[in-house]
């Protein structure tokens, strides 16, 4: 007797929501509400928002409760940014309930149309991650000097970077990744700059294309003092060199390993231009004037990039500072060679865990260009 074949049962879609924002946390009282509001206001629903608090000492935990709920706060033991959003990743599941998981820091804002611009502008079938626009909030003649470096690099450098896909940071302030893609790579790297090695993980694993999204603009507290200015990015140096090491750039054909080494070259470049051409030229001139000249030349084609970048976001403010401008702009230089030399010949800072903090950094910031 024949029977009847039983119906093949196709396995239920599983539904996944389309964007989640995970944001560590490590002593941000001062900070998290605003950012956590500022995300609110520009399209996440607070159901959607999470928040990993890294073992916090202050009010941290208190305040992320009262604006989400205690269903979207996980705390842990310290364990440095990229471990933290690793342990709340898997904790809440977020790969597994969502398509796009977007990160940011806990000190930044976004434009009020944000979260719409990136929903409206994500593509799963080309990119594996994507990255926004990041402005200064004001704070001083840092932030300031930021909004030069920012306009730069993202109107030209970034731009640029896209088009070939070389995008070699996806920054802290505006990372998203497709959940896919961020299961597949190490926040968790001991690295002093997680977002750098993580970025060079996608391009070493060939995991997809990085897409550059400019009109969705979010915004990023920089140090107010010269000292928190300094040791800033003498972490980012040494963090970035220290990827660059680990992740053998410049030992492999490709885009990335040859854009990188092309900035770098360049950097180095400039030191030699510095410190052999120009004694160079002076000596064999016998002409000590011709040091002033440079330098007039030197001052004069920095005010004229700090006007045009000023122009361009809409900061004529910035120009008010540019001594300190010029002054932070040769700081940056000075501390991008003592990491040079500490980490490629000096071999430091090569292995580290991860952890870091900004204690006594944060401040209070005019949130008011949020709606920009």
């Amino acid at each position: 007797m024949k029977t009847m074949a039983e119906p093949i049962r196709k396995a239920p879609r599983v539904y996944k929501r389309k964007l989640a924002l995970l944001i560590a946390a490590h002593n941000e009282e001062m900070v998290i509400e605003q950012t956590l509001r500022s995300a609110i206001r520009a399209g996440m629903k607070p159901e959607n928002i999470y928040v990993v608090n890294d073992n916090s000492s202050d009010a941290t935990s208190k305040i992320v409760r009262s604006v989400l709920g205690k269903s979207q706060l996980l705390r842990v033991h310290r364990s440095g940014k990229g471990l933290a959003l690793s342990k709340a990743s898997k904790k809440f599941k977020l790969t597994e309930r969502y398509e796009w998981i977007h990160i940011a820091d806990a000190d930044g804002g976004f434009a009020s149309n944000y979260f719409k611009v990136f929903r409206a502008n994500l593509d799963p079938t080309k990119y594996a991650a994507a990255t926004g626009y990041v402005r200064s909030l004001p704070g001083g003649s840092v932030s300031q000097y930021r909004v030069m470096e920012y306009t730069l690099g993202l109107e030209i450098h970034r731009r640029f970077q896209a088009l070939t896909h070389t995008v070699p940071i996806i920054p802290g302030p505006t990372s998203c990744f497709r959940s896919d893609v961020f299961a597949n790579v190490n926040f968790a790297n001991h690295s002093l700059t997680e977002d750098f090695d993580v970025t060079l993980q996608i391009h070493r694993k060939h995991l997809g294309r990085i897409q550059y999204i400019p009109s969705a603009v979010a915004y990023t507290q920089d140090p107010k003092t010269v000292a928190d200015f300094t040791k800033q990015i003498t972490r980012w140096n040494r963090g970035m060199l220290q990827a660059m090491h680990s992740h053998r750039i410049g030992r492999h054909a490709n885009r990335i390993d040859a854009y990188l080494t092309y900035q770098m070259l360049q950097n180095l470049g400039f030191f030699a231009y510095i410190f052999v051409i120009i004694p160079l030229i002076v000596m064999s001139k016998h002409n000590p004037a011709l040091i002033a000249n440079i330098f007039l030349w030197d001052v004069s084609i920095i005010f004229f990039i700090s006007l045009s970048t000023a122009l361009r976001a809409g900061r004529l403010d910035i120009l008010s500072a540019f001594p300190q401008i010029y002054m932070l702009r040769w700081i940056s230089a000075a501390v991008f060679l003592r990491s040079f030399v500490e980490v490629v010949i000096l071999r430091k800072f090569r292995n580290t865990d991860g952890v870091w903090g900004t204690s006594g950094r944060r401040y209070k910031s005019d949130t008011n260009l949020l709606s920009v």
